[in-house]
């Protein structure tokens, strides 16, 4: 059954690793039925004010949103920041640090990828970057399709790229303190994003929840693209034990290559308080749109 109310507040545009420009995901938001969107793209906030503009001309309702990369426990982990002053400064000073390595890991991991012959990855990824301070292995990955090394980037990145693998770099990114602070400090509201994802011990996942409490974080992704049904369960328990609210996001990032399109997922469990209750006074309301 469709969900009466279609909230989609995790995707990503041409800004960081998408390929849809943030008017695009717009209109496809709002041809799919969603009603509250957010574009969250990786360490990086310059597409708000433009994603903020096509949900005005869409009829859509808006928040402003982000995913920072973090470092916890030697793994990267996401953090969703919705809601909050996409000009602060804090906030984008942070984003440009954290950004800063991007351009040597990806020097490095087109080395990496050169020593098992698979050469020229660095300027390949670079055209579907376009700038080397939001380059990223999606960028790798979409590179290797389209020179025929592997099919689609579902077989690249189980063959290159992730830890153990040829082309792999670990990447020191913020900490879990910092990007937490950047989202309260500018309003918004902290979401530890697709928690299944993480290869975490039940001891290290439930440290990585109580830190991220710790700092003043509010909230997890329930119901997201890479989760499957029994997750939706896991961590709706896990939300309701914790006392943190929902949050509900596909991760969409390309027509042909994602699995998820964006509005697709089904509804919050109806127990769980949604993340846009405590945001209302954020939300920048469409044209005679109602929450």
């Amino acid at each position: 059954m469709r969900p009466t109310f279609i909230a989609d507040l995790h995707c990503h545009s041409v800004i960081s690793d998408g390929t849809l420009t943030p008017e695009e995901l717009a209109a496809r938001a709002k041809a799919n039925g969603v009603q509250l969107w957010a574009l969250t793209d990786h360490d990086e906030v310059g597409g708000q004010a433009r994603a903020a503009a096509a949900a005005a001309a869409n009829g859509l309702d808006y928040l402003s949103g982000v995913e920072i990369s973090i470092s916890f426990l030697t793994q990267t982990v996401h953090i969703v920041g919705l809601g909050f002053d996409a000009t602060d400064a804090q906030l984008w000073h942070g984003l440009q640090r954290t950004r800063g390595g991007r351009a040597q890991r990806a020097c490095d991991m087109a080395a990496d990828l050169a020593r098992v012959g698979i050469t020229g990855t660095f300027e390949g990824a670079l055209t579907y970057a376009g700038n080397p301070d939001l380059i990223s292995r999606t960028h790798f990955a979409r590179y290797l399709v389209e020179t025929g090394v592997c099919k689609d980037t579902y077989e690249v990145f189980r063959k290159y790229l992730t830890e153990g693998k040829p082309g792999f770099v670990e990447h020191r990114w913020a900490t879990l303190k910092d990007a937490v602070t950047w989202i309260r400090d500018a309003g918004g509201v902290a979401v530890v994003a697709h928690p299944a994802r993480y290869k975490f011990s039940a001891t290290q996942e439930f440290a990585l929840f109580t830190e991220f409490k710790g700092h003043g974080g509010q909230g997890v992704e329930v119901v997201t693209g890479s989760h499957s049904a029994a997750e939706y369960v896991t961590y709706a328990d896990l939300a309701t034990e914790l006392g943190l609210v929902a949050s509900i996001g596909s991760d969409f990032h390309s027509p042909t290559e994602s699995r998820t399109d964006l509005g697709t997922l089904p509804a919050l469990p109806t127990q769980l308080t949604p993340v846009w209750t405590l945001l209302h006074d954020h939300i920048q309301r469409a044209p005679a749109a109602s929450l």
